[in-house]
C-alpha cells in the first residue's frame, strides 16, 4: 500500500473548543486520527511530516479557528551546530551513563516524572501527575519507541521518550530530576537525540510545536537551524 493510499484511509476526529494549554487567552481545537486506524511506522512518519504528534496511542494536531501559533518544528541534524552554551552543556554531562531501552520500569521512572511535573509544570495540563497518566501518555501499542535513560552512579536523573520514524526521530517527551537543574538535561537530551539520529543515518529530530509567545517552547529556538512547517511546506525559519 502506498503512503498516499494510506493517507486516503485516515479519518480525523475533531474536539470541541477548549482552553489552550499554552496561550491563556486562546481556545484550542484539536484533530485526532481515528483510534481505529491501523498505524504503522510508514504512516506515522508521513503524518509526522504533516505536523502530527503522538500522545499515548493518539496522533493529533492543533486546528484552531482563530489561532495558528502552534507551528511544527524539526531540526535537520546534519546542519545543526551547537552554540557555546550547548557545547558547555555537552561537556558538563560527560559523566552520565546512557542506555537505550525498549521498556522502562514505571515504578522507578514515575517518581522522577512526578517531581518534574510538580516542580516544573504545576500550571500545565499534566498537573497533578498520576501513575495512570504517566503510563498512558508516554507508551504506545504501535509506535517504535525507545526510552533513553540518563544515569549518574546508577541513579536515574532523566529519561527521553523517542519514537523512530523512517526519516528521523520524534522527541516525544523528556523529564528529569529537578534537583539536577545545573546539568540542563532537557538541552542535553535533545543534543543526544541529534547525535543518535546522525548515527542512524536519519535526517531530522522532530521537536513538536514551536510557539513564538510561549516561554515553555523558547528552548526550541536555541537549536538552529530550525525548520518550521507553515502551510504544506517545511522551510528554514530560525537560522
Amino acid at each position: 500500500m502506498s503512503r498516499y493510499s494510506q493517507l486516503d484511509s485516515v479519518h480525523l476526529l475533531t474536539t470541541l473548543p477548549h482552553p489552550c494549554g499554552y496561550l491563556e487567552t486562546q481556545q484550542a481545537t484539536t484533530v485526532f486520527v481515528d483510534p481505529q486506524t491501523a498505524i504503522d511506522q510508514r504512516l506515522y512518519s508521513r503524518l509526522s511530516e504533516m505536523g502530527f504528534r503522538r500522545s499515548g496511542n493518539y496522533l493529533y494536531r492543533p486546528r484552531c479557528a482563530n489561532c495558528h501559533a502552534c507551528i511544527p518544528a524539526r531540526l535537520p541534524v546534519e546542519l545543526f551546530t551547537p552554540n557555546r552554551n550547548q557545547r558547555r552543556c555537552w561537556r558538563r554531562n560527560h559523566d552520565l551513563a546512557i542506555a537505550h531501552v525498549d521498556k522502562i520500569n514505571c515504578d522507578e521512572h514515575y517518581p522522577v516524572y512526578a517531581r518534574y511535573i510538580e516542580q516544573r509544570h504545576s500550571d500545565g495540563e499534566m498537573y497533578p501527575p498520576t501513575y495512570e497518566q504517566f503510563c498512558s501518555f508516554l507508551n504506545s501499542n504501535w509506535a517504535s519507541t525507545r526510552y533513553i535513560e540518563f544515569r549518574t552512579h546508577g541513579r536515574l536523573v532523566a529519561t527521553a521518550v523517542t519514537d523512530l520514524l523512517t526519516v528521523g526521530v520524534s522527541a516525544i517527551y523528556t523529564f528529569f530530576d529537578p534537583d539536577e537543574a545545573r546539568r540542563s538535561l532537557g538541552t542535553y537530551s535533545v543534543m543526544h537525540q541529534v547525535a543518535w539520529a546522525q548515527q542512524l543515518g536519519l535526517r531530522y529530530v522532530y521537536l513538536g510545536y514551536w510557539i513564538a509567545n510561549c516561554k515553555k517552547m523558547a528552548y526550541k529556538s536555541q537549536f538552529r537551524p530550525l525548520e518550521l512547517r507553515q502551510g504544506k511546506c517545511w522551510s528554514l525559519k530560525l537560522n
